[in-house]
C-alpha cells in the first residue's frame, strides 16, 4: 500500500517528524532523510565544525563556536612542534582574546613518577605540558570543553594527551583539566605555544549534541 504522506502517515493530522518527536513507522530511507535533515533523535553524537590545518603556525584559531547549538565541545589535536614547547589554549570572550591571570590549570605527569602539577592565575590553560627533547615533538590528544557560551557559568576543559620526541625515546603522558575562572561567553580558542615552537598538523573541533 503506498503512502500518501511521509513518514509512515496517510490521511489526515500528520504528526511533524522533528527532533524528539520521531513517531510513526518508518522505512530506512525515511530514517535517512531525518539524519540530513537533522531531525532524527539522536543524542550525545558527534558533530564536525571544522579542522583546521597548520603548517608552520604560531596560532591556530576557532571563531565558530557554534555556543547556540553545543554546550559540550570536543577537540582532537595530532601535531608536532618546531621545538620543544608544549600546545596552549586561550579563550575568546565576546571576540575579545583573555591574555590575564584567569586561568587555573592542574594535570598528572605520567613522566615526572606521577607528579601532579596544579597552575593557578595563569594566562593560559595548557593541553600539553611538556618542555623536555627538541624539534619534531609530536603531539596526540583529546580534549572536553564545556559552558563556553553560557555567561553565568565557568568555561572550563579536561585533556588527555600523549607526546614523543621524533629519534628519541622520550614519550611523556598527561591527563587534566584547566579553567577560565571568570564567568563569561567563550566565542572562540586559540591554540599556540607560549615558547614560540610553530605548530604543523590538525586540530578538529566537534560539537556534541544535544548534551
Amino acid at each position: 500500500m503506498s503512502k500518501s504522506n511521509k513518514y509512515g502517515y496517510s490521511g489526515v493530522d500528520i504528526p511533524t517528524q522533528e527532533f524528539g518527536a520521531n513517531v510513526g513507522k518508518l522505512e530506512p530511507s525515511e530514517i535517512n532523510e531525518l539524519v540530513a535533515n537533522d531531525q532524527w533523535t539522536q543524542y550525545g553524537q558527534l558533530q564536525l565544525i571544522e579542522t583546521k590545518t597548520g603548517s608552520g603556525d604560531a596560532t591556530i584559531d576557532f571563531s565558530d563556536l557554534r555556543t547556540n547549538l553545543y554546550n559540550v565541545h570536543f577537540v582532537t589535536i595530532d601535531a608536532t612542534m618546531s621545538d620543544a614547547s608544549s600546545i596552549q589554549i586561550r579563550f575568546f570572550e565576546n571576540g575579545v582574546l583573555e591574555t590575564s591571570s584567569v586561568y587555573d590549570t592542574a594535570y598528572q605527569n605520567a613522566t615526572a613518577t606521577g607528579s601532579f602539577s596544579p597552575s593557578q592565575s595563569g594566562s593560559n590553560t595548557r593541553l600539553f605540558g611538556t618542555r623536555t627533547g627538541g624539534a619534531g615533538e609530536i603531539r596526540q590528544s583529546y580534549n572536553y570543553l564545556y559552558n563556553l557560551g553560557d555567561s553565568t557559568r565557568y568555561s572550563f576543559h579536561t585533556m588527555h594527551g600523549v607526546s614523543r620526541t621524533t629519534g628519541t625515546t622520550a614519550l611523556d603522558m598527561r591527563f587534566g583539566s584547566g579553567l577560565l575562572a571568570q564567568r563569561s561567553t567563550v566565542d572562540g580558542l586559540r591554540f599556540f605555544s607560549t615558547g614560540g615552537g610553530l605548530i604543523t598538523g590538525k586540530i578538529s573541533l566537534y560539537g556534541i549534541r544535544y548534551s
